[in-house]
Parts: structure tokens; sequence; C-alpha cells
């Protein structure tokens, strides 16, 4: 009940008062009332706790901007919107499958908003057994927060510090809560204080996408493992593919060695830059050390582009296509241009929409263009041969090129993901899982034949 209910008179008692008293009662009743029912101050949830945790869906007061003032118990947040960060049954997010997903604030009426952002609660706990109490941060977040109860910071995975907030990736994390270890009840104020970057914006995104959890600290304990299993096995795969590239890129240095035979060195180079491009995503989601601004750096402007260049010679060296002179001055004006413009159109470089545009259609252009290049190198090397090798051969380019050109198979409408035992698994992460044994058999094969050459 609104707490201003507690001062109204009861309506019998003024109905039998005086006309001017009647008409004052219906005045405020019906205008004044609803007024400080609209501006009521933070919404609070109360919580009965034995040995479980409780998710802390809301409704939570939501305000984007930044003021200090909004991490005190005392602010008056009653002009604030609610946000109900209740999921829908069996709901994940698109990535890994953690559960609880809801959309961010792009789809609640700030589209296109990055920046600060606050949430806040009060927690009304009743903890019968008198156990110390514990809260599991959201395990997903666009970009990264930090939290305060009572007023009082107590952690986050950002560095706000400086002007614009570092941000490193959102991780399981326990935050143990202030409380006696008597049984009673208690309230908390909590206000999450969320920063989204630039880089993360999307149609979904924006602040908290799966809600904190409340409970006592050793059912939290279980259920951080629990989280962080589910965040281990969506990227144990992202660990362990790098891991075969090197060691192919290791058996390649004895074909290298080799005489009489096309060179391997760009096959190895482009295996061992596809193993830095997929550790990438382990460092950022796994560890504290790698920070979104560095993952852009290496992921996006430098990664893709030296991969998919990498790629294109590497095939065309293990093809034989030696009479194509101007394949390579080619592939490094594309990927020259590629790495030009991907870095002029990052956030953190420029924020002119029409030049954010113009750089995602030569990004665009040049992906295309670098494809139609592998497509190329394939055809050729199999129509210069016509032989089961170069088959074989042609089909593990087919399946590293499903993971290099993830952007464009997606535009033929192709499912990118898929969630097999509530564990999301990428195509791209299938296609380089096949591509391994494969391109293990065909190096022996040819260290093989130079074998039986040198023979």
């Amino acid at each position: 009940m609104p707490r201003y209910a507690e001062c109204l008179p009861e309506r019998c008692d003024v109905m039998r008062c005086s006309p001017v008293l009647r008409v004052f009662y219906l005045f405020l009743t019906a205008f004044i009332a609803p007024s400080l029912a609209a501006t009521e101050a933070t919404p609070a949830t109360h919580i009965a706790l034995g040995d479980s945790v409780a998710p802390l869906n809301g409704p939570w007061r939501f305000h984007v901007g930044d003021d200090p003032r909004w991490s005190l118990p005392t602010y008056d947040d009653g002009a604030w919107e609610t946000v109900d960060l209740t999921p829908a049954p069996g709901s994940h997010d698109g990535d890994v499958g953690l559960p609880g997903y809801v959309t961010g604030w792009s789809q609640r009426g700030h589209a296109h908003y990055t920046g600060y952002a606050w949430y806040r609660l009060d927690v009304t706990v009743e903890n019968a057994g008198g156990k110390p109490l514990a809260l599991a941060g959201p395990t997903l977040l666009d970009s990264t927060y930090e939290l305060f109860v009572n007023g009082t910071r107590v952690g986050g995975p950002g560095d706000f510090a400086g002007k614009t907030p570092s941000v490193y990736s959102v991780r399981p994390v326990v935050f143990a809560m202030p409380s006696s270890v008597t049984a009673g009840v208690r309230t908390y104020h909590l206000a999450f204080r969320v920063w989204m970057d630039p880089i993360d914006a999307g149609d979904e995104s924006g602040g908290i996408h799966v809600a904190p959890m409340l409970g006592d600290t050793e059912s939290i304990e279980r259920l951080h493992q629990v989280q962080w299993l589910q965040t281990f096995k969506g990227y144990v795969v992202d660990a362990a593919e790098p891991v075969a590239f090197v060691l192919l890129a290791i058996m390649l240095t004895a074909l290298i060695k080799s005489r009489d035979h096309p060179t391997h060195a760009w096959l190895a180079i482009a295996l061992i830059l596809l193993a830095l491009l997929r550790v990438n995503q382990v460092l950022f989601y796994w560890t504290p050390y790698w920070s979104l601004r560095n993952y852009d750096i290496a992921v996006t402007v430098l990664l893709r582009p030296l991969v998919l260049a990498s790629w294109v010679l590497a095939w065309r060296d293990w093809f034989g296509l030696t009479r194509h002179p101007w394949l390579h001055n080619a592939v490094t004006v594309l990927t020259t241009a590629y790495v030009v413009s991907a870095c002029l159109g990052r956030p953190w470089v420029n924020t002119a929409h029409g030049v954010v545009v113009a750089t995602d259609v030569l990004v665009a252009g040049a992906r295309i263009a670098l494809a139609a290049l592998y497509l190329w190198v394939i055809g050729q090397g199999v129509a210069r041969s016509m032989k089961w090798p170069d088959y074989v051969a042609a089909f593990a380019a087919v399946l590293v090129g499903i993971g290099l050109f993830a952007t464009e198979v997606n535009a033929l409408g192709v499912p990118g993901i898929w969630f097999p035992y509530g564990t999301g698994v990428a195509r791209g992460q299938d296609a380089y899982a096949a591509f391994i044994p494969l391109m293990f058999a065909l190096i022996l094969w040819r260290l093989s034949r130079y074998a039986r050459r040198d023979d």
C-alpha cells in the first residue's frame, strides 16, 4: 500500500462530515492521491529466505544519466521509471545460454542511448535462519557496473576512476551483504551504477539482462559455481581450438623445410592469427585483465582483416597458384582498406554518423571482396589438378571459410548458434572442429608424399 494512504481519513468518517469536507475529500482522492502514487520512492521487494536464493526481478527504479547522490537510500527517485527484470519462461541469452535473459533498455524506450544509467531497489529480507547473506551479481550486463549497498560501494567489474569507465567482462561474482548473524528482518537499499559503452550498442543492448540473486552465502556460492560452469562451457571450445591451430602450425614447419613444393609459411601464419583471434574471446570473458577496448582493437581492427588476408594467401600457396601475382597485391589493398576503415569507424575514434555509415560500407565491401577472392582460389585450386587431395583441401577451406566469413553466411539465413543441452555452440566452432582433423590428415599426407619424393 502507498505510504500516503496511512494519512488519509476513513471514507465512512468523511462522508458523515460537512459538504465542504466531502468536496475536499473527493478532490484529494481524485487528483492528489494519484500524483502521489506516481512519485512513490524506490520500490520495495520482500523476501523470506531459508536455504535458498531469490532473483531480484524488481520492479527496479531506473534512470539514464549519472549523479553520485543516486546511490544514497535517502534520495527521492519517485519520478523515475520502473523496469521489471522478470524473464520469460525458458529464456536465455543468444551467446552461451545464460538463463533468465531479458532485453535491455534499447527496447524499453531508450533506443540508441549509450552511457550511464542507474537501477535502484529496496529489498526487505526475512532471514529466519540468521545466516550471512550474499548477492550474486548480474551475469550479463551492458557493459559494466558498480554496486552500492545502503549507499556504500561494494565493488564491480568496471573501473570508474577515469572520465570514461574502463570496461572489463561481466563475470559471475559474489558480494557479501552487510548483516548480523542473528535472525530477523532487514532492509537493503541496492543501487547499480551502469555504463554502456558505444561498442556494445545494439538492438537489445543496454543495462541489466540477467537479474542479480540474493540468498544465504552458502547457497549463493553454489549458484556462483553453476554460473561459472555455464560461462566455462560457453567458451571452452574457444580455448581448445587455438591450441589445435598452434599445433597444426608447428607441424607445418616440417613442410616449410621440405624441398620442391609450394611454401606453407602463409598457412602457418594464418593458423597462428586465427588462434589469436579465437583466444581473445577467452581472455575477455574468462579473465579480468583484457579490457573491452583492447579486445575491440585486437579483434575488430587488426585480427579480423589480417586473418581473412592470410587465409586467402594460405590456400593460394597450398594449391600452388603461383602464376597470379596480382592476387597478393589485391589482398594487400583490400586488407589495408579494411584495417583503416574499421579503425575510423570505431566509436572511440569517431562518432560522426556519416563517417560511421561510410566506414561500415567500406568494411562490408572489403569483406565481400576478400570472400570472392577466397572462393576464386578454392575454385582454381580444384580446377587446376582435379585430384582427390585437392577436393579434400577445398572442403577444408570451405569449413574454415564458414567461420571466417560468419557475417556473410548469416546474411544467407544460416543459423549462427545452437543450444544443445542449454549451452551455446556457434556455427563457426563446429566448422573449425571439423577442419582441425581434416587439416591434420592433409599435412600428414603431404609430409609422407615429400618423404617418398626425397627417398
